[in-house]
């Protein structure tokens, strides 16, 4: 779900992956820890595709994995809320912007999280807890920028004409 704001107390609640927006009309796109959350974050990439205008951009700040989370970390409800059991890798996520049309994408800040052992032992074993703070797994705070081409006969993924 997300919320939109058209003007002054207009405030409507839908599911980002159909927004009810014309196409090609909003200059700016920003969201807050929303995607990781999302099923089908393809269908959401899209979805802001076909609502920026042409030369429009976003803003994304989301959650990302580098390396596999542990299962008992992926499958808990508190780490789904807390905007880590929904993440995916970081190079998927970044592959997703780029299948979707976007280009000038940049990733402005990168910040790994660290989730404190006193949460940890809730979901792991000890040894689970030592292997995961010690491999080669992250968990990372992204925020993204791309942009939709400016260019009126670019052909864009879903457009008709790839």
């Amino acid at each position: 779900d997300f919320c939109l704001s058209r003007g002054l107390g207009d405030v409507y609640k839908r599911q980002i992956e159909h927004m009810p927006i014309s196409a090609n009309v909003a200059d700016v796109i920003v969201s807050n820890c929303v995607l990781n959350l999302v099923p089908n974050k393809n269908a959401v990439f899209q979805e802001i595709h076909r609502v920026l205008k042409q030369g429009g951009h976003f803003s994304i700040s989301d959650v990302v994995l580098v390396g596999a989370l542990p299962e008992g970390l992926r499958k808990d409800a508190e780490m789904y809320a807390g905007c880590v059991a929904g993440a995916i890798q970081k190079q998927v996520y970044m592959e997703l912007i780029n299948a979707n049309g976007f280009e000038n994408i940049t990733i402005q800040k990168e910040k790994a999280i660290v989730i404190p052992d006193d949460i940890l032992k809730n979901y792991l074993s000890p040894d689970e807890i030592i292997s995961f703070k010690t491999g080669d797994t992250g968990i990372f705070s992204i925020t993204v920028f791309a942009q939709k081409p400016n260019e009126q006969n670019k052909c864009t993924p879903g457009g008709g004409c790839c």
